[in-house]
């Protein structure tokens, strides 16, 4: 799978992307809408940890799609 396809298939992700982290809304992952930067973006704000932290924790949690 490549990001793309998250991109693609974002509606049915999204439910594993807020299990991952649980402090992003509904709302919020509607408007990430599979956009990789979006998502991390979103996980620093929440999360309060940086850039590079953000972006590990999303190339493992896509790892594990």
């Amino acid at each position: 799978m490549n990001w793309d396809q998250v991109e693609g298939n974002w509606k049915q992700l999204k439910g594993k992307a807020q299990q991952q982290w649980g402090k992003l809304t509904d709302d919020e992952l509607d408007v990430i809408s599979g956009r990789r930067t979006e998502l991390e973006g979103k996980i620093q704000e929440h999360y309060g940890i940086g850039k590079e932290e953000a972006k590990e924790q999303v190339d493992d949690w896509f790892s594990k799609l």
